[in-house]
């Protein structure tokens, strides 16, 4: 069978992306639109689809990118490594902040940090031997691993979950679920996932604290961040992370929903019959999710398992959405921005969390208070975008579409000269 480029999903893809860069990248932190923020606790806001409509993506994009389902030990290398190389790509993220060379500081600090970065990017972004990748990779994450765990203080706390790194722990599992077992399997697989960690969340008892609960910080996913992944964790949480080891499990089914999801777009049936399933099973997820929200509320920190039919389910039905639109109808006006940044997914989600953390470490004085440094980052939006608008969270906003607007120019060179970046 030959692969096939969805051009829907490419667009969800690019959609999905410049949402995260719009929500990553506000001008002003202390001011921004609520739907561009994350939940407080229990809840579901815009932002909180973001990285769930990423793994259902991903698992959309498996059968398509396999569909001779051909298994054997080049195939399982490629998995790994593949996977390997997105999770130190993810690991890399946090470390640059932390990256010390020889008592540099400042500027020349920054370009011993940016040549480390080139040099990590291009090993796990740059087309080497099967036998490259996997010496690079592995040598990668023993690094990363040795630092972290070796007493030197620059790296004692350093984070070590992540976004990509939970995506391409579910990579890993989706693509073997796929290879090696039938639709009836991962069914059940995804099922057995979604009720056992809602019985062990909701009647396990947490060791020190008491009872099973799902308050912020007492509950079993933190308690097991707290003991596995102690001074590892994500900078503002202390006992526990948004992508710790616990609620990674049932984020394993976003990506069996959208594997699914891939193998009824792969099937030899009319589009418009499929998009009719589609639409019908997207809509059953989301009743189902808000079923279960009355006693395991949506929650992305704990990654519960309502949040998941829900945001699987409103997935699907964008996706349904644009399949109609660009796959059936035809109709493909307008949506060639959200294609460029579809198609070219890590390279913006690599860098684009390495150039705000560079542009903050170039520090100068004030032009307009001598007395105080300020760095780049806050000088271009304080001065260069701010002063145009009234309402700081529209120029937060504004700050972030800049932003933006200068990525979606790079993309479209890339497109036009055909430089895709993948692991």
């Amino acid at each position: 069978m030959v692969k096939e480029r969805l051009i829907s999903l490419d667009v969800f893809r690019g959609l999905t992306i410049l949402l995260m860069t719009i929500v990553n990248n506000p001008g002003d932190w202390g001011n921004v639109y609520p739907p561009l923020l994350h939940a407080e606790w229990h809840g579901c806001t815009p932002t909180d689809l973001v990285f769930p409509f990423f793994i259902f993506i991903m698992g959309v994009a498996v059968p398509l990118a396999m569909p001779d389902k051909f298994y054997d030990g080049t195939t399982f290398n490629k998995i790994l490594v593949r996977s390997l190389r997105m999770l130190c790509l993810g690991i890399f993220f946090n470390f640059f902040g932390k990256i010390q060379l020889f008592g540099l500081e400042g500027i020349p600090l920054l370009i011993g940090r940016l040549a480390i970065t080139i040099a990590v990017g291009y090993a796990l972004m740059g087309s080497f031997s099967s036998k490259v990748k996997n010496i690079l990779a592995f040598s990668i994450l023993f690094i990363y691993l040795f630092l972290a765990y070796s007493g030197i203080e620059a790296y004692h706390d350093v984070r070590l979950p992540g976004v990509l790194q939970r995506i391409a722990i579910v990579y890993f599992v989706v693509s073997l679920l796929y290879l090696k077992t039938s639709q009836k399997t991962q069914i059940i697989t995804g099922i057995v996932l979604l009720l056992g960690y809602w019985a062990t969340m909701a009647l396990i008892p947490v060791p020190g604290i008491g009872e099973a609960n799902l308050d912020k910080g007492t509950n079993l996913a933190s308690w097991l961040d707290s003991v596995l992944l102690k001074g590892h964790m994500y900078r503002g949480t202390v006992i526990w992370d948004p992508e710790g080891i616990l609620s990674t499990i049932p984020s394993i089914v976003n990506g069996i929903i959208g594997l699914l999801i891939g193998q009824i777009l792969q099937t030899e049936v009319i589009k418009i019959q499929k998009a009719q399933k589609m639409g019908i099973i997207g809509t059953i997820l989301i009743f189902f999710g808000l079923i279960w929200d009355i006693i395991f509320p949506i929650n992305k920190s704990l990654w519960t398992s309502s949040y998941v039919l829900y945001t699987t389910g409103l997935a699907t039905v964008v996706l349904t959405l644009l399949y109609y639109t660009i796959d059936i109808a035809n109709y493909k006006k307008g949506f060639k921005p959200f294609l460029i940044w579809g198609v070219n997914p890590m390279i913006v989600f690599f860098t684009s969390q390495i150039i705000p953390q560079a542009l903050v470490m170039i520090e100068f004085q004030n032009p307009h208070n001598p007395s105080e440094k300020i760095n780049l980052l806050s000088y271009l939006y304080t001065f260069g975008i701010a002063p145009f608008f009234s309402n700081p969270m529209t120029a937060s906003l504004a700050g972030a579409l800049v932003y933006v607007g200068i990525w979606t120019f790079i993309l479209w060179i890339f497109y036009k000269n055909k430089l895709i970046f993948k692991v």
